[in-house]
């Protein structure tokens, strides 16, 4: 079977919508219905200052927001065959949008639809001129995504069951965010807090930052995980530092303490930090940067972004090499849509995904989630049988020509964490 035409679509279902749903995932963003309940508080990304790149200027300190693209609309790539048959992937971004158009869709076109290997690695190589990691990695994953769709699709199985089938019957999902007050009442048990200050703040940071865990390890006891997300903000003396003062708290691991460039940090910081497991990954791009992170053991636990990374197949070979290597892979963000659960399910060494909340306190999960998408109880998913491909719930009518005008006011919730 051939591949007809690739498109770069806006996704616009019934009832969806207009604004942010605080879910901060691409295809949740793009088909999440509006919140139908009124929250008790607002959501944390708006409430609280937390530690990231752009911290060392004081400008842009306080919010996320206050250097966030202006415009990063989401989008569709639909993957279409000569028998009408289709799949979707979805990203971010109108420049991501445009390598999908300018690119990849006339290399593709006419190419077999199941030779997936094949059409990463073109679109892989078609991409050095201009530089494959960053903007041209999202491209490639959208489309690897609505590839590994059209698969399934066409063999009529979910894309676990193309990846060899589950593994598991029910996957531990921790939550991301810091109403963790919220997140303890809706039952989860593992709880990943960001980090609200880095080298910056100085001494008077470190001991806040000390504070903020030892409150909510005395608010979820001892019988429940707990992570730091450290969002590229440190170096490497600090992240020692802010660690030695963190081991009384029993944390679960660290997380993205460094830029992901500074290979050569991570490096040095596993050789600091033995006693601690050390995380990171979603803003490495294709599976290269991994394969010099597992030769020199400097991570622990592996978090590719599967809509950032190289989609599907860059994740598979990432989930490959550390497995090999005895690591874990937790994927950025994986717990909340389909493409990151089925990775998660058929993968044996997945134990675990991430949860992401950044809607307010006392709005229903299920208010704020894709159509169709499984809400996790008791902090577990529960395996259930999908429909072929991903299953996503979305129809074909819903599909319209990508117009990044439209889709600007969902760009909003597009930054996962």
């Amino acid at each position: 079977m051939k591949i007809k035409s690739v498109e770069v679509v806006s996704i616009q279902p019934p009832g969806s919508a207009n604004t942010s749903t605080g879910s901060a995932t691409t295809l949740a963003a793009s088909t999440a219905p509006a919140a139908k309940t009124e929250g008790y508080r607002k959501a944390w990304p708006t409430e609280i200052e937390v530690a990231n790149p752009m911290s060392k200027f004081p400008r842009f300190k306080k919010r996320r927001q206050l250097y966030s693209a202006k415009q990063w609309p989401g989008f569709g790539v639909k993957v279409t065959a000569t028998d009408g048959t289709w799949g979707l992937g979805t990203s971010a971004g109108r420049p991501t949008a445009m390598v999908v158009e300018d690119v990849f869709a006339h290399i593709l076109e006419s190419e077999e639809c199941l030779a997936i290997e094949k059409l990463w690695d073109m679109m892989f190589r078609v991409s050095k001129p201009f530089g494959t990691a960053g903007i041209a990695s999202l491209a490639i994953s959208a489309v690897d995504l609505a590839l590994w769709d059209l698969a399934g699709k066409l063999h009529n199985k979910p894309v676990y069951e193309l990846l060899g089938g589950p593994v598991r019957d029910r996957l531990f999902v921790y939550a991301t965010g810091d109403d963790v007050d919220w997140y303890k009442e809706l039952g989860f048990r593992g709880f990943k807090l960001p980090c609200q200050y880095g080298p910056a703040d100085g001494l008077w940071g470190l001991q806040e930052n000390e504070n903020r865990v030892a409150e909510v390890r005395k608010l979820i006891g001892d019988d429940s995980e707990l992570m730091l997300d450290c969002y590229m903000a440190f170096d490497v003396e600090y992240t020692t530092r802010l660690a030695e003062r963190l081991r009384p708290y029993g944390m679960r691991w660290m997380e993205e303490c460094l830029i992901p460039e500074d290979v050569g940090g991570h490096i040095e910081l596993k050789k600091r930090l033995p006693w601690m497991a050390l995380a990171s990954g979603e803003h490495f791009y294709t599976p290269y940067p991994y394969q010099l992170i597992i030769e020199n053991r400097s991570l622990d636990i592996l978090q590719p972004d599967i809509q950032w990374v190289g989609g599907m197949t860059a994740c598979v070979k990432i989930a490959h090499m550390a497995a090999a290597a005895g690591l874990e892979v937790c994927l950025h963000g994986g717990g909340r849509d389909p493409y990151g659960q089925h990775f998660s399910w058929a993968m044996p060494n997945t134990p675990w995904a991430e949860y992401y909340i950044g809607s307010d306190p006392g709005i229903p999960l299920e208010e704020v989630a894709q159509p169709g998408s499984p809400i996790p109880r008791d902090s577990y998913l529960e395996f259930s049988p999908t429909g072929p491909g991903f299953d996503l719930g979305i129809e074909e009518e819903w599909l319209v020509p990508f117009n990044s005008k439209i889709d600007l006011e969902h760009s909003k919730g597009l930054y996962r964490k």
